[in-house]
């Protein structure tokens, strides 16, 4: 069966995670500053329910951000969101903050009178491409809901019930709210990707290329297979020393160091938060002993299966 460069994609797509997720409400009037440290392996998402606001990027870029604008930060890049460009900054664990439910907490930045506040709904998450890691690597430092307003319309009704939730905060609001901005955060990472990539470069090649894409689809599909080169250019339908070059050159690895990091990323994923026997996904992955797959893991990831599964913490990146 001929597979094309979307199965990838929708590879990519299915694997999709946002976990662990923290969302506040921030409500805050001119003068304010509210700075957001770096967050190594986690993405940042921010929704302007009340404008407006500047988000300006550690890099010095800076974004004019209105009512009904939201963004994702996929790396987790330090930034801060203000009034204006000179306004001094506050770190968000420094305000005093109240729990609405699980997974949401308010902030109200002093001062803050009755009318013309501004409104953000804000989250840190644990963002996952389904063992794609590298992809995450080539994302813009910035991805903005406006690019896609034009091209996925069913954003619109999304953006407009989140505003409605966070300025009327009626019964179940935060819950409503948090599960919104996850389908929203995913939407951006798929107009993204389905768009082209914009310009970036690198692995996202990858994607852009339909021999390699069937080859990586297949190690997706079936990460148990010990891949050889020659079995892994056949599914890319070329020689072996092109697709070696090819993948070489769009990865920046060989096919067997990526299949060993896309098992150890599967490993983390079952492991630590599936909460898999160590026996059974040692099986799953194509080891043939507890022990070869005791020694990768170690040799990839650092420490043993079972010190993730005791410390309870997955990896920042692999």
């Amino acid at each position: 069966m001929t597979l094309h460069a979307p199965d990838l994609i929708s590879e990519m797509l299915r694997g999709m995670r946002l976990s662990g997720v923290k969302y506040r409400r921030i409500e805050a009037s001119a003068p304010f500053g509210v700075a957001f440290s770096h967050a190594p392996g986690k993405a940042q998402f921010h929704f302007i329910s009340r404008g407006p606001a500047v988000l300006k990027m550690e890099s010095g870029a800076t974004f004019a951000l209105n009512s009904g604008d939201a963004l994702f930060i996929p790396n987790g890049n330090s930034h801060a969101l203000l009034s204006d460009e000179h306004a001094d900054v506050t770190p968000v664990s420094a305000f005093p903050s109240e729990p609405i439910c699980n997974s949401v907490c308010d902030i109200h930045c002093e001062p803050c009178p009755d009318s013309e506040n501004v409104i953000i709904f804000s989250g840190c998450m644990d963002f996952e491409l389904g063992g794609m890691q590298p992809l995450i690597r080539a994302m813009p430092e910035v991805m903005m809901v406006s690019r896609l307003m034009s091209t996925w319309p069913e954003i619109h009704p999304l953006l407009a019930a989140m505003e409605r939730e966070s300025t009327a905060q009626q019964v179940g609001f935060a819950g409503i709210l948090a599960r919104l901005a996850d389908v929203v955060a995913a939407l951006i990472v798929r107009g993204w990707v389905e768009s082209g990539c914009g310009k970036a470069t690198g692995w996202v090649q990858v994607l852009r290329d339909p021999r390699l894409s069937r080859a990586i689809y297949a190690m997706h599909q079936q990460p148990g297979i010990n891949w050889s080169v020659a079995e892994l250019a056949r599914e890319a339908g070329t020689s072996r020393s092109v697709f070696a070059e090819r993948f070489l050159s769009a990865t920046g690895t060989t096919p067997a160091k990526y299949l060993g990091e896309l098992r150890m990323r599967l490993a983390i994923q079952y492991i630590g938060q599936e909460n898999q026997a160590i026996e059974t996904v040692a099986l799953r992955l194509g080891y043939s002993s507890l022990a070869a797959f005791s020694r990768a893991f170690k040799r990839i990831v650092g420490h043993s299966p079972g010190a993730l599964r005791e410390a309870g913490q997955v990896p920042e990146e692999i």
